[in-house]
């Protein structure tokens, strides 16, 4: 049975998105006089920018806000009134992780989200991807999902490379924001490209509570054609990255999340569905048995859910998948439909239109079921 979240929290959590959406537009024109904002048409779309004046040099500066929507124009239109308090988001944070209704990422990738936050990469459409993702599907969703599937010491970022040249700005050099926070950071690449770093390590550090497992930030981007090698550049971000297959599925229509730690960090994560449905994909590409069941416990975890409050983001993007010639992207999906608990395939199988109503389980299944609110004490998956 999944167990929602007090609709008190999920109010809260609706009002803290809010707030921060409002505080990071609030960020990206402080500092400044004699400011406007500027729309431009870029391939046919209209994208919004932030024209100030900087009071040290006296020279203007266009910074990206993002393409244009409904409430980007109501947020130019507030943005006189914007003053939000960080003590108010503080305490809705609180409200979630003291009551274990959510996850926090834990101090040490708190803090490097945020300083990559503040730096300006979410708001240039980077996209939070893995684990720590996940972590905020939970209060997106107004449901507790557990701690079986969250813990990890890596933290994925990934953008398109088209989006990384549209932008038209940039963000400081990622080495230099990861080593105001931990100097030990040390840029990685790949043989052959040692000038163009994909990922960056922090040295294990000793505290009181013992020995803590070095930190790895990595960034990715949709691989182009099948058989691409090397690394992508990345110019918005400061770096290079390594292209991935499928990531061009979990990562298009980006959508904004709260991670909870401090006063809250906004970031971008995949749709809740799409990323579901990717796990289902990597876990059949997968080398490592662990990994493999982390893989398919998140995907599970989430169809639960998302077959009962989204059905139609199921049947939709599951369509999406065999879209453009990517049958084998299905395929793949449909394979990894097999590891998960008879329950929650059944739920799935509705959902796309190819199976029974959910209940009607054969006669003799022995598969566990799983739901969102089950942790590491709960059902594996087999």
């Amino acid at each position: 049975m999944i167990k929602h979240l007090p609709l008190g929290l999920q109010t809260a959590y609706a009002d803290l998105l809010e707030k921060l959406q409002d505080a990071d537009f609030d960020q990206q024109t402080s500092g400044f006089s004699e400011g406007s904002f500027v729309r431009k048409i870029v391939k046919e779309r209209p994208y919004w920018y932030a024209q100030v004046k900087d009071l040290d040099t006296g020279t203007f500066k266009q910074k990206y806000i993002g393409p244009e929507t409904p409430d980007l124009l109501d947020r130019i239109e507030r943005y006189n009134r914007i003053k939000e308090s960080t003590r108010m988001r503080r305490d809705l944070v609180r409200s979630f992780t003291r009551s274990g209704a959510a996850f926090s990422p834990g101090i040490v990738v708190g803090n490097v989200l945020r300083a990559l936050a503040d730096a300006g990469i979410f708001r240039l459409r980077a996209v939070l991807v893995g684990t720590v993702a996940y972590q905020t599907y939970g209060p997106m969703l107004g449901v507790r999902l557990g701690t079986a599937a969250t813990a990890t010491e890596d933290i994925d970022i990934a953008q398109f490379r088209s989006i990384s040249i549209a932008v038209e700005d940039m963000a400081p050099p990622v080495l230099d924001v990861l080593r105001d926070i931990d100097p030990s950071f040390q840029p990685v690449a790949k043989p052959s490209y040692e000038r163009y770093p994909i990922s960056y390590i922090s040295n294990p550090v000793s505290s009181s509570g013992g020995r803590r497992e070095r930190l790895k930030v990595e960034f990715l981007t949709p691989m182009r054609g099948p058989d691409e090698s090397g690394v992508g550049a990345l110019p918005a971000l400061g770096t290079a990255a390594q292209p991935l297959r499928f990531l061009d599925f979990l990562i298009y229509q980006e959508q904004k999340a709260v991670v909870l730690d401090g006063a809250g960090i906004l970031v971008n994560v995949p749709d809740p569905t799409r990323y579901a449905l990717h796990k289902l994909i990597v876990s059949q590409r997968r080398r490592g048995l662990d990994k493999v069941q982390k893989d398919l416990r998140q995907a599970g975890i989430l169809l639960d859910v998302l077959t009962e409050i989204r059905p139609a983001d199921v049947a939709d993007f599951w369509q999406d998948l065999a879209s453009d010639g990517r049958g084998k992207w299905q395929q793949l999906a449909r394979n990894g439909l097999q590891g998960l608990p008879y329950n929650v395939r059944e739920k799935v199988l509705y959902a796309i239109g190819e199976g029974s109503a959910p209940g009607m389980s054969p006669e003799g299944d022995s598969m566990p079921f799983l739901s969102a609110e089950e942790d590491d004490d709960g059902p594996s998956f087999p």
